[in-house]
């Protein structure tokens, strides 16, 4: 999707250090006398299949698709997009460029309505009140296409709630692919600023939009490199102001964060990175995991669509990176499922402490039964157990958590992306509504 493939120079490289370990493999076997390339350790593919949930989930298929199609979600989400106080699921379709509302009605039966019409590729909607006239409009981060590219396709995109409808404003054009955009007063004068993820291919950077006033905008750079998926705003240092932070997953895996000086100054934080290219890093999510009261962050792992086969590898999953104060974050691998490529946080069981979603796109299809969708139990000091909820749809690449039906108990909906086989098991928006209980 937006993450992958990397770029030629960088898969090249992954292939010469395929080529060495093999010539080591058969170095090694002529010593010994056996030159079997076919004796080279494949490592052992991450976690697939879990335990069956504690939790009883009802799950509903929130929205009908033409069966001669491949559904292509980039995004859902579960928010009050009109500010009646019910929330509804908001999608993002990329094959029928338009952003989706899906409203369910008291007897379980599901509605589609189109939002908003003719987006170039929407990646992201985010809803806020940006000229403060008291309704809610909506902001898209446009991607201009699903597929790599450094054409200059993405924009961002302000869309003014009116009487009947919407009216689109370009706020940001001629730029590459742009994957995120998040709302913030990040200059402290009032008005709402954006923080822009303009992903690219090859070239991108993470910018930030200053509300100028009469619907202008000035953007300011940030950090310049490829690969910036998602832009989660938040106080991350407790000093009473918004900071930025980005995962960049393209030439490197890296988190960064942007810390708020004010006055519209920031300074750069490196917070993560890894050797390992091949992660694959598929988003970022702001949590507090741990309860302590300051915003976390979670990353899920699992983005391989460069690789010919997208197979499940050991080091997919989804790791806590637990903010320690004074802008240092630590890494915990919390789970372990297959091809993991979004995350999302809530309190599933109700205990008090927050618990995180996994949805997998690239688990090993073959077998029914692997995990597309697994909950993460957290015991309250930060240890989980991962609870399988569905095997069925697959491919599935975002989801959110949050109250749909109003009975205080948090759901769950993903939306899949079908790029890929198998080309069976296919879904477009399904909801999992939490039963509670136990099995």
């Amino acid at each position: 999707m937006w993450a992958k493939p990397k770029p030629y120079y960088v898969i090249m490289n992954r292939m010469l250090h395929i080529g060495v370990a093999i010539a080591l493999a058969i170095g090694i076997g002529l010593v010994a006398g056996k030159p079997d390339l076919f004796s080279v350790r494949v490592p052992p593919a991450a976690g697939s299949s879990y335990p069956k949930s504690s939790l009883i989930f009802a799950d509903e298929r929130a929205s009908a698709f033409d069966p001669r199609t491949l559904p292509q979600i980039t995004n859902v989400q579960i928010v009050d997009c009109d500010g009646d106080g019910q929330s509804e699921v908001i999608v993002c379709d990329a094959l029928g460029r338009r952003i989706l509302r899906l409203d369910r009605s008291a007897d379980g039966v599901w509605q589609e309505s189109v939002l908003i019409d003719d987006v170039g590729t929407p990646a992201h909607a985010t809803f806020v009140d940006i000229d403060a006239d008291g309704d809610i409009d909506c902001v898209v981060a446009v991607l201009g296409d699903i597929f790599p590219s450094d054409a200059e396709i993405g924009r961002v995109e302000l869309f003014r709630r009116e009487a009947h409808g919407f009216r689109r404003e370009v706020l940001l054009d001629d730029i590459r692919r742009v994957a995120d955009v998040q709302a913030g007063d990040f200059d402290a004068d009032g008005d709402i600023d954006l923080a822009v993820a303009v992903f690219g291919y090859s070239r991108g950077e993470i910018l930030w939009l200053e509300n100028l006033g009469d619907g202008r905008f000035g953007d300011h750079q940030l950090h310049d490199a490829a690969g910036g998926i998602h832009v989660p705003v938040g106080d991350y240092d407790n000093d009473g102001d918004l900071d930025i932070v980005t995962v960049i997953s393209q030439e490197d895996e890296e988190v960064w964060a942007f810390e708020n000086l004010g006055g519209g100054k920031f300074e750069k934080h490196l917070l993560w990175r890894t050797a390992n290219f091949d992660l694959g890093s598929a988003g970022l999510v702001r949590a507090d995991l741990d309860g302590d009261g300051d915003d976390d962050l979670i990353l899920p792992t699992g983005d391989n669509l460069e690789d010919f086969a997208a197979y499940p590898q050991p080091y997919h999953g989804c790791l806590w990176l637990e903010n320690l104060g004074g802008w240092k974050f630590e890494s915990h691998c919390i789970a372990d499922l297959g091809g993991t490529y979004a995350a999302a946080a809530g309190d599933l069981d109700g205990d008090g402490d927050m618990d995180v979603a996994l949805v997998s796109m690239a688990n090993d299809w073959s077998d029914p039964n692997n995990a597309s969708l697994v909950w993460l139990e957290n015991d309250g000091q930060q240890q989980f157990r991962t609870w399988q909820i569905a095997a069925d749809p697959i491919h599935l690449v975002t989801v959110d958590a949050g109250d749909i039906d109003g009975d205080g108990k948090v759901d769950l909906v993903a939306g899949s992306l079908n790029l890929r086989a198998p080309y069976e098991r296919i879904g477009k928006v399904t909801v999992w509504l939490n039963r509670g209980g136990s099995r």
